[in-house]
C-alpha cells in the first residue's frame, strides 16, 4: 500500500498528539490538528475529514503500519484517544515500508547531486541511508558512522525542525542536570546544531528576552505555544559557532590565540584533524606548535583535558592555569 506525503504529515501529527499525556484530544481535536499542519505545509490544501482520521487510525493499528494499540477512552458522552504505551512513539520505530519507499524515492533524486559543488556531503550521507533503508535483515553492515544508538532527545528533532522550518513558538518543559525538578520555557526556536553525538536548539528565550541553546535530550515536552513569532534578525548560524569549539557562545565572549605543543606520537592526529577552522602551525626552535584562535568555554577545556599529558598550553596563561589545576584536582583524586 503506497502512502503519499499527506498521509505521512498526518501520521506524524497523530503520533504527536496521542503521545501527549497531558491534553485530551478527542476525534474533532485529531482533524483540527492535522488540517491545522497540512494547510501549514499547503494553503491549498482542503484538508481532511473524520472519516479520513479513522482509516488513518486504523493503518497506524495494523501490521503495514506500526502496530500500535491506541485507546479509545470514554469521557462523557465522547472518547479521546492515546497510546497504550505512554513511551511508544513512531519516531522511536523501525522505518516500515511506506516510509522507505518514500526514503528509497527521495534517494534517487539526491544522488543526482553527487560530485557537483556544495553537495560533497551526499558522498557520506548517501551510504548512511542505504545501509539504514536496507529491507534484508540478513545482510551483513558494510560500513559504521560515529553515531549513539541510546542518545536520548533525538526523538525531538524532527518536530523541533518543522517549528523552525514553520515558525512556531514553543513552550519547553526542561529539566537540566543542575535541578531536581522541570523548568518551562518559551522558545522562539531559530537552529538545531549537533556536537558530540547530542543535539542542541537554539532559539530566543522569551523571558530572558535573548538567544539560549537547549540540550534535546534534557526536554521532556514540547508544546506549541500561542504567542506571536518573534523572527530571527540578530544572529547568522552560518558565522555564530566560527569563533567557538562546540555550541556555547559566552557572553561578551573574547576571541583569543591560544598556543599549544602537542608530544610528536599525538601531533600527526591533530595535523590530519583540525581542533578548529582557525587551526594554523607555528614552528619555534622547540619544534612545531599548533594556535587555535577561539573564545575560551567549557568544550574547549574539555577538548584540551582530553589530551591529557600529550598536550601542553603554552599560551594564554591564564588557560594554562585553569587547565593545570583541573589536571590536578583529577590527580588528587587516586591519591
Amino acid at each position: 500500500m503506497a502512502v503519499n506525503k499527506n498521509a505521512l504529515v498526518r501520521y506524524k501529527v497523530l503520533d504527536r498528539c496521542l503521545s501527549n499525556p497531558g491534553k485530551k484530544y478527542f476525534i474533532d481535536d485529531l482533524v483540527f490538528e492535522c488540517n491545522k499542519q497540512l494547510i501549514e505545509i499547503d494553503p491549498n490544501s482542503k484538508g481532511i475529514q473524520k472519516r479520513q482520521l479513522f482509516e488513518d487510525i486504523k493503518y497506524m493499528e495494523s501490521a503495514e503500519g506500526w502496530s500500535v494499540q491506541i485507546n479509545k477512552v470514554p469521557f462523557g458522552k465522547r472518547k479521546y484517544y492515546r497510546y497504550v504505551d505512554k513511551n511508544f512513539s513512531i519516531s522511536n520505530q523501525p522505518l516500515n515500508a511506506a516510509e522507505i519507499e518514500h526514503l528509497h524515492s527521495a534517494m534517487d533524486i539526491i544522488s543526482r547531486f553527487k560530485g557537483m559543488p556544495q553537495f560533497e556531503w551526499i558522498n557520506e550521507f548517501t551510504p548512511k541511508l542505504e545501509q539504514a533503508f536496507t529491507l534484508d535483515t540478513q545482510v551483513k553492515p558494510i560500513i559504521s558512522f560515529d553515531s549513539n544508538e541510546y542518545l536520548k532527545g533525538v526523538e525531538h528533532v524532527s518536530d523541533l525542525f518543522h517549528a523552525v522550518l514553520y515558525k512556531k513558538v514553543l513552550r519547553l518543559t526542561y529539566q537540566s542536570y543542575k535541578s531536581n525538578i522541570p523548568n518551562y520555557f518559551i522558545i522562539h526556536p531559530y537552529y538545531l546544531k549537533q556536537y558530540n553525538n547530542r543535539w542542541f536548539l537554539f532559539g530566543r528565550n522569551e523571558k530572558l528576552e535573548k538567544l539560549t541553546n537547549l540540550a534535546l535530550d534534557r526536554i521532556k515536552l514540547i508544546e506549541e505555544y500561542n504567542l506571536h513569532y518573534q523572527e530571527n534578525t540578530e544572529y547568522d548560524f552560518n558565522e555564530y559557532f566560527e569563533d567557538i569549539v562546540g555550541v556555547t557562545r559566552p557572553d561578551n565572549g573574547i576571541v583569543e590565540k591560544v598556543v599549544l605543543k602537542f608530544n610528536e606520537s599525538s601531533l600527526p592526529y591533530i595535523l590530519s584533524k583540525p581542533l578548529h577552522g582557525s587551526q594554523k602551525s607555528i614552528r619555534t626552535d622547540d619544534g612545531l606548535m599548533i594556535s587555535i584562535e577561539v573564545m575560551e568555554n567549557f568544550e574547549l577545556e574539555s577538548l584540551l583535558l582530553s589530551f591529557g599529558e600529550h598536550v601542553k598550553i603554552i599560551s594564554p596563561q591564564h588557560l594554562q592555569n585553569r587547565i593545570s589545576a583541573r589536571l590536578k584536582k583529577g590527580i588528587d583524586q587516586y591519591l
